[in-house]
């Protein structure tokens, strides 16, 4: 009896610990969809936006340090606007500069300052901690809970509550006015704005809100971990989460919040076979094989369904 409880107790572990992950990536996924599903924009700087909202809100919560700057003590709650609106100042200095280039140049250009954000939290040691990273980054309820099983069910049940307001607001976002605009400017711009629709306003809002959004999941994700460095936002993050949104289908709030549950749960799965499967001394190549079974199946989704699990619905509604 006490091995049956025992074995259920793991696995209720496990799977609080699966599902935050999985509802974490869900909000950055949700953020995506607006930019790319509905708008059109090709951002491959996902991990950028991410990173900054991780490090806004560690850097402003956790405790003050004699070798890094900030260490605010801030709530945790706070920290979390504080991520969303600088990623929001990102998203919005980005587009202000880039949104005017088209499909591989917006591609090329985010990517790249993705690519430069990674390396300034490297780099700037006095500010992020450089290569060690932020560390003893505060979790909320951690002081009543303890951080065991308990403590991961009640954040799975923040970050939960989290996701269905990020749904639920963008999902009254896009079949508003507002969002029909959107849908028009990503099948003929040209047409939107002879209707006297300024394309490049909405774009730049719908990048912004996306950005919020990526930032943050970043925020979400620190605070779970209890600890952030710069390797946690290499373009393989991005990888990732354009991997959910195109085997959930974009366009679809649904498609993106499925697409991050599968693709989450296809990638661990993977990993414990390939680690049940290759020996020790070959984990380390081995890792690589996960990048390339996600994108067998990525290959395997367009082949067999195109527009993703839930593809985009289109709405008559006037």
């Amino acid at each position: 009896m006490t091995d049956l409880l025992n074995t259920l107790s793991g696995w209720l572990s496990y799977g609080s610990f699966f599902l935050v992950f999985a509802a974490t990536f869900a909000i950055i996924v949700l953020g995506l969809n607006l930019q790319w599903g509905f708008t059109g924009l090709f951002n491959v700087g996902v991990a950028g936006f991410v990173a900054v909202g991780a490090y806004t809100s560690a850097l402003l919560t956790t405790p003050a340090t004699a070798d890094r700057a900030l260490g605010l003590g801030w709530p945790v709650a706070a920290g979390w606007v504080a991520a969303m609106g600088t990623s929001g100042l990102a998203g919005l200095a980005v587009g202000v500069v880039a949104l005017r280039l088209r499909s591989d140049y917006l591609a090329i250009t985010t990517f790249g300052i993705a690519v430069t954000i990674q390396l300034v939290a490297t780099n700037a040691q006095w500010l992020t901690g450089g290569t060690f990273g932020v560390q003893f980054i505060p979790k909320p309820l951690q002081g009543w809970l303890g951080t065991g099983t308990p403590w991961t069910l009640a954040y799975l049940g923040l970050v939960g509550a989290l996701l269905l307001a990020v749904y639920a607001g963008l999902q009254t976002l896009t079949r508003s006015p507002w969002g029909r605009v959107l849908r028009a400017i990503r099948e003929d711009e040209g047409a939107a704005a002879s209707l006297g629709k300024r394309a490049f306003l909405f774009r730049l809002q719908s990048f912004v809100i996306g950005s919020m959004f990526m930032g943050l999941g970043g925020a979400v994700y620190a605070h779970f971990v209890g600890y952030i460095a710069p390797e946690d936002f290499l373009p393989i993050l991005t990888f990732q989460i354009w991997a959910m949104l195109i085997v959930g289908g974009s366009g679809n709030h649904r498609g993106a919040v499925l697409g991050a549950f599968v693709v989450w749960g296809f990638w661990a799965a993977a990993g414990t076979l390939l680690r049940g499967f290759i020996p020790p001394s070959e984990q380390a190549r081995a890792a690589a094989l996960q990048v390339v079974l996600i994108g067998v199946l990525i290959a395997v989704m367009l082949l067999w369904r195109p527009r993703g699990l839930i593809g985009e619905q289109i709405h008559t509604d006037r």
